[in-house]
């Protein structure tokens, strides 16, 4: 789907239109071929412009196309999935397109929060026919999120550590892998970002007021920020997943040498009543004092003894 917005320079007030005007903002969200077809002949500009931003597989950019006056931003945001009852970190492509002086068109493969807290924004901090300032903006926000989802996942590790210390199964490692690719897209996604807004910032591609420089140095600072965290976190979960995958191993080795200790000591009475139960003599089977197989009485008996010695005598 796709939805078009102007801002009225008299009021500064943005308002959802359906009119293609110099100076509209077309926010496309996971938009079909039709309506990809229906924007580039309305404005005149190449369907692979916008098709490059739905790849999601690519890479953060810039790329300039000089005969239609058309600049296109790819940067990557970070987004948290749910996937088998799971959170999942990872990143996806925003392209934005500035098309000559008279559209912005940004583009996403599905709904995101910075595009969402523009649309909220639209009656008091978005300007349409700003196209620089809307394109720091989302710098800016962009770099915010990646911070925001970076300490949220630094609570899921700090969660399944806890969890560890007394586990002997492989969920939560698993969990801190999980946790450790998603390090893996941000920093990656990161350090494209820093390149795309360097860039942006020593080229001559838009042009910049001395306000808009301010806030596209915040977003770079904010970028460097979240780079430097995700490789600290980064590199205390790669030592957590060691440390712990040894706890787990050595809480293993407990459980074993106790049940060991245990077959131990059910093996004693076993083996002796196994040796026992062969045709051997037993211990004091021949004593006066044993259970006499007549009277069945454990206590002496004389009489049966003397029966007993009779009977071996006429044997």
């Amino acid at each position: 789907m796709f939805k078009m917005y102007r801002t009225d320079m008299e009021t500064n007030l943005t308002v959802q239109t359906n009119e293609y005007i110099k100076g509209n903002w077309i926010n496309m969200v996971s938009p079909s071929d039709e309506e990809i077809k229906t924007v580039c002949e309305n404005i005149g500009i190449q369907e692979n412009f916008i098709r490059y931003a739905l790849d999601s597989e690519e890479k953060a950019r810039i790329d300039v196309e000089d005969d239609d006056n058309t600049i296109l931003f790819i940067i990557d945001t970070p987004i948290m999935e749910i996937e088998y009852g799971a959170k999942v970190y990872s990143t996806m492509p925003i392209g934005v397109i500035f098309v000559r002086d008279d559209y912005i068109i940004t583009v996403s493969l599905s709904k995101n929060p910075i595009m969402e807290e523009l649309t909220k924004k639209k009656s008091r901090n978005m300007i349409t026919y700003k196209k620089s300032r809307m394109l720091l903006q989302i710098f800016y926000s962009n770099a915010e999120m990646f911070l925001n989802l970076l300490k949220k996942l630094n609570k899921e590790t700090e969660i399944a550590e806890n969890v560890l210390k007394d586990s002997m199964k492989n969920k939560e490692l698993l969990k801190l892998l999980s946790l450790e690719k998603g390090l893996v897209y941000f920093t990656t996604s990161l350090k494209s970002n820093e390149v795309v807004m360097e860039k942006t910032m020593r080229g001559n591609l838009i042009k910049l007021y001395d306000e808009d420089e301010d806030i596209l140095e915040d977003a770079i600072i904010e970028n460097k920020q979240a780079i430097e965290m995700a490789r600290i976190y980064r590199d205390i979960l790669t030592g957590t997943m060691d440390a712990y995958a040894s706890i787990i191993s050595n809480n293993l080795n407990g459980v074993m040498k106790y049940l060991t200790s245990i077959t131990i000591i059910l093996a004693i009475p076993t083996m002796i009543a196994s040796y026992w139960g062969m045709n051997v003599g037993l211990p004091l089977q021949n004593s006066p004092f044993r259970i006499c197989s007549n009277c069945n009485d454990f206590n002496f008996n004389w009489n049966c003894s003397i029966i007993m010695v009779k009977e071996k005598r006429n044997a």
